[in-house]
């Protein structure tokens, strides 16, 4: 059965980011063993992407020409004005994530929908019962501060199922959890 998924890499105290949205603590990581099956294997899953427009502007400053999801549906989440890349399936939207996921789900085709980030976007799927796993990548480094892993307004949640922990190269840890339904 196709999934809702938030696959995300954190620091050991649960940051995606730093609080000026710098990942130079991640990139260094770029390579490791077992990171590129893992994401081959992950990708070939999904249907629809979904993100938000902080995540979506990273993409285009750090990527410029490359959009590196050539073929499938996007939908971007946000209150700003962007365009988007040549050719590329993007869709901007401003509302809650409750009003668009049929919508989402017609885009996926049967398959899952990646909530690429960030954590305040994937808050709101898991805060309106829509989450329905979390595959976060532990990366051997504690950041202090930063943009969270999944800022909940309301918790602590029920606790998730884990399904499945895998090492990787570098000390990195792979999680997969099952968010429990309401």
């Amino acid at each position: 059965m196709p999934s809702v998924q938030y696959y995300v890499a954190s620091s050991l105290d649960g940051f995606i980011a730093t609080a000026d949205d710098d990942l130079a603590w991640l990139l260094q990581f770029d390579g490791f063993e077992g990171g590129k099956e893992s994401y081959d294997a992950f990708i070939s899953g999904i249907g629809c992407i979904v993100m938000g427009g902080t995540t979506y502007q990273w993409l285009m400053d750090h990527e410029p020409g490359n959009w590196p999801y050539p073929g499938t549906p996007c939908w971007v989440f946000t209150h700003h004005e962007f365009s988007a890349p040549p050719g590329a399936d993007v869709a901007f939207v401003r509302g809650e994530v409750t009003e668009f996921i049929d919508d989402l789900w017609r885009d996926a085709a049967g398959r899952n929908i990646w909530v690429v980030g960030g954590g305040e976007l994937a808050a709101e799927f898991a805060a309106a019962g829509l989450l329905d796993e979390l595959i976060v990548s532990v990366i051997p480094v504690v950041l202090g501060g930063g943009k969270r892993l999944l800022p909940l307004e309301e918790g602590p949640t029920p606790p998730l199922e884990l399904q499945e922990a895998r090492t990787q190269g570098r000390g990195i840890v792979e999680l997969r959890y099952r968010w429990p339904r309401r």
